[in-house]
C-alpha cells in the first residue's frame, strides 16, 4: 500500500465515547513512535510485528489510565518469542506527549519464519502493571495467554482480571510511501464497557480454558449494546485504520454514527525512555566492591546498555555500589553516546 509520507493524525490517540451504548473507546494511529521503536533492534519480521502490535495495544490501554506514572505491558512465553514488554509514561503536564517504549527478548535460532508471529509466543502470561510513581503501590495483573493474538489476551485481561469487556479492532504493519521508503504504521480502536459499581458475574464462565467473556459479565440489555457496537467495530476496515484519506473523528461517525459517538481532546504520543545514569547508578548500588570488580572490563570501566533504546553508560568501578569510594562526577563517568 503507498500512503502519504504524513497524517495529521498519526502518533495520537483520540479518546472517545458512544453515549447510546454506554460505552467507552479509544482511537489510535502510530507511526514514527513504531519507526524509533523499532530502529532500536534488528528484530526478525515476526518479532517486529509482536511489538508493534503490543506498542499500539500499551498506547490504546495506556491513555484509558489516569497515570501519574508508567504502565506496563508484558508477555512471557515458552516459544522463540521469550519476552515483548511495553512501556507507556502519561505526560508530564497538560499538553505534553506520552511516552512509548519497546523492548522484545527472543531466541533467534528457535523462530520459524513460515509461522504466524502469534504462534511464536508458546504457553505463558498476559500481564499489566500500573506504576503510580513514588510513594504509592505498584498494581499487577496476570492472565494466561489466551486466543490467537495479544489483543485477545488483552481482552482475555480485561474481562478475567477487571470485569470489564473490551475489544479491539487493530491493523499494523510497513506501508511505502511515493519515494519508494517504507516505514512501520498501526492503527486500532479499543471499546470498553463503562465500569459498573457491582458486575453481575456468570457462576460458570462460558469461553474455553475458563476465562471470562463479555458474555459472563454483561446483562441482557448490556450484552445487546456491546454485541451491537463490537460487530459494527469489526467492520472497519485496514485502510481507514491507517490510511491518508479517513480522519479518527471520520471513521467513528462511520462506524458509530447510530451510537452518538463525541470524542474528547486528544493525546499525543512519541518514543521515550526514562534511561539515566542516575537510574542505573541506582540499579548497582545493592553491590559490593568486589561484584562491581567482576562486573569491570578490561578497559577498567563498567559499561551497561538499555534494552528499550540503546543507549550505552561508562562508569568507573569506585563510583559504583555501596562501597563507593568516589562521588558520581569522577572522570570519565556516564558517558552516553
Amino acid at each position: 500500500m503507498t500512503i502519504a509520507s504524513h497524517i495529521a493524525w498519526d502518533d495520537t490517540v483520540l479518546p472517545f465515547q458512544l453515549d447510546r451504548s454506554d460505552i467507552r473507546g479509544r482511537i489510535a494511529r502510530l507511526d514514527g513512535v513504531l519507526d524509533n521503536v523499532l530502529a532500536q533492534h534488528d528484530y526478525p519480521p515476526a518479532i517486529e510485528a509482536l511489538v508493534a502490535e503490543m506498542a499500539l495495544l500499551t498506547a490504546l490501554i495506556g491513555q484509558t489510565i489516569k497515570l501519574r506514572w508508567k504502565l506496563s505491558l508484558q508477555v512471557r512465553g515458552d516459544g522463540p518469542a521469550r519476552l515483548i514488554a511495553t512501556d507507556y509514561y502519561g505526560p508530564t503536564a497538560d499538553g505534553k506527549p506520552a511516552r512509548v517504549r519497546a523492548y522484545a527478548s527472543y531466541d533467534k535460532d528457535a523462530i520459524d519464519p513460515t509461522g504466524h508471529p502469534f504462534s511464536q509466543v508458546g504457553k505463558g502470561y498476559f500481564a499489566i502493571l500500573i506504576d503510580q510513581g513514588e510513594g504509592m503501590v505498584p498494581y499487577q495483573g496476570i492472565t494466561p495467554i489466551a486466543g490467537g493474538s495479544l489483543s485477545a489476551c488483552a481482552e482475555a485481561y480485561f474481562a478475567q482480571s477487571e470485569q470489564l469487556p473490551t475489544a479491539f479492532q487493530l491493523t499494523y504493519g510497513k506501508a511505502s510511501v511515493p519515494s519508494g521508503a517504507e516505514s512501520w504504521r498501526a492503527g486500532g480502536i479499543m471499546l470498553q464497557a463503562m465500569p459498573k459499581a457491582s458486575p453481575s458475574v456468570a457462576s460458570e464462565p462460558v469461553s474455553d480454558g475458563g476465562l471470562l467473556t463479555s458474555a459472563d459479565i454483561l446483562d441482557d440489555d448490556e450484552g445487546e449494546n456491546w454485541t451491537r457496537a463490537t460487530t459494527l467495530l469489526r467492520t472497519a476496515e485496514e485502510i481507514e485504520l491507517i490510511g491518508p484519506t479517513v480522519q479518527p473523528t471520520e471513521l467513528l461517525v462511520r462506524l458509530f454514527h447510530e451510537e452518538a459517538p463525541r470524542v474528547f481532546d486528544p493525546q499525543t504520543v512519541e518514543f521515550g525512555c526514562s534511561c539515566s545514569p542516575d537510574k542505573v547508578r541506582q540499579s548497582l548500588s545493592i553491590y559490593s566492591a568486589k561484584d562491581i570488580k567482576h562486573m569491570t572490563t578490561e578497559e577498567g570501566t563498567v559499561t551497561a546498555d538499555c534494552q528499550f533504546c540503546g543507549s550505552h553508560y561508562v562508569f568507573q568501578p569506585n563510583t559504583l555500589g555501596f562501597e563507593a569510594t568516589e562521588g558520581p562526577d569522577a572522570k570519565g563517568s556516564d558517558a552516553k553516546p
